[in-house]
């Protein structure tokens, strides 16, 4: 048992931490929220949090194009409105899909997320190169950070056209109770790495409904080079040939016949998961938040603003309420005492008492694009995915 006194110097020691910065003020650089560098062994986990890769720079408008969504780097003096003016976008709109009101003046570099794409814009202006070698930046002053890349390589010449689906981040919808640090250790990414992707405060305030971006995983670094002694020569490199010798192929002559291989059999394919659960999915999109017991009772599903959400199977509508922000909640009760929870929806085309078959609409996703699932056997919450076909 850790005594009071080891957790006294523990606390002392996180909150000498971040109390004083180089001004006086606070400084997070250094601070180890997850005591990674205190008492050794098993709380050593800083190797999880490896260095991700930058942001990639947006087009001239400031928008970075994905396969699977657009977002917005809001400039010194951004708000939503103004994001909105610039790209075409109803700024009432933008504001409800990222949770925020629309005249909040917004952190240089903070990201907006799109609820629809817009047209590419032109790429981002290239860094000016003086006759004394020194580089200026054309985003000087609009709290846009520009990946630093050698002149040769043609820096500044950021594609307007949509990025790699390789290099697409995970979006994370901020819930009630959620910090920066929790949701940091919950994708095993630095807590730094998440701020500068998502331009955060210093003091990493998040607000419920804020979407952000997972920082994606940067390369691992190179092996260390043997250290020689002065004046003895850095060792000669083994060819990689010498590792190993080369693989003895054997090639068939182009005229010679390929074997087709026959057409798989999907039903023996088939998984014991796939078809067998009771419920399908209430709306189309992936799943952005799993079920943790006790600290989400449900599954998160990521669907477009206005798609329909449908009753995940056969039964009756046991109840239609609205929580504190007056945001429908549907429940609907199912054979073998079970209950399905359908939230983040508006729109209602249910009635209580009104017997459903699994597909019948229950409403509209809302601007938010989120919706809440939850199976009950009984009162008790379960898996969702366990149910699901």
């Amino acid at each position: 048992m850790i005594k009071i006194r080891q957790l006294a110097m523990l606390a002392g020691a996180a909150v000498a931490l971040v109390s004083c910065g180089p001004q006086g003020g606070l400084d997070f650089s250094n601070f180890d929220p997850d005591l990674r560098r205190w008492g050794g062994g098993g709380l050593e986990t800083a190797q999880a949090a490896a260095r991700a890769q930058p942001r990639p720079a947006p087009d001239q408008r400031g928008v970075i194009s994905y396969p699977g969504y657009q977002v917005a780097i809001a400039r010194q003096g951004d708000t939503v409105a103004t994001i909105a003016a610039r790209l075409g976008l109803n700024a009432a709109e933008l504001a409800r899909y990222n949770a925020i009101e629309a005249n909040t003046v917004l952190n240089p570099g903070a990201v907006v997320a799109l609820p629809r794409r817009v047209a590419a814009g032109a790429p981002a202006a290239a860094p000016i190169v003086s006759s004394t070698g020194q580089v200026s930046d054309p985003f000087a002053g609009q709290g846009i950070k520009q990946p630093n890349v050698p002149a040769a390589s043609g820096a500044g010449a950021v594609t307007s056209q949509t990025l790699p689906a390789a290099s697409q981040p995970k979006q994370h919808v901020v819930a009630a109770g959620e910090t920066a640090w929790s949701i940091a250790r919950k994708y095993n990414v630095s807590v730094n790495d998440l701020a500068q992707w998502n331009g955060l405060t210093q003091d990493m305030t998040l607000r419920t409904g804020q979407r952000l971006l997972i920082p994606v995983a940067g390369q691992s670094r190179p092996a260390t080079a043997a250290v020689t002694a002065p004046g003895t020569g850095s060792p000669t490199p083994s060819p990689p040939s010498s590792a190993q010798p080369l693989p003895n192929e054997k090639t068939q002559p182009a005229a010679s016949p390929v074997d087709k291989p026959a057409g798989p059999d999907l039903g023996k394919t088939r998984t014991a998961a796939s078809g067998s659960g009771q419920f399908r999915m209430p709306a189309n999109g992936a799943i952005i938040r799993t079920y943790q017991k006790g600290k989400n009772d449900g599954i998160d599903i990521a669907a477009a603003p206005g798609s329909t959400v449908a009753a995940a199977g056969s039964g009756t509508v046991a109840a239609i309420t609205r929580d504190t922000d007056q945001v429908p909640i549907i429940v609907v009760r199912h054979d073998g005492n079970l209950m399905t929870v359908y939230a983040g929806l508006e729109d209602v085309a249910v009635t209580k008492g009104q017997t459903v078959s699994a597909g019948t609409p229950l409403g509209k996703t809302r601007n938010q694009g989120v919706v809440h699932f939850e199976v009950r056997n009984g009162f008790d919450s379960v898996d969702p995915e366990k149910y699901l076909n």
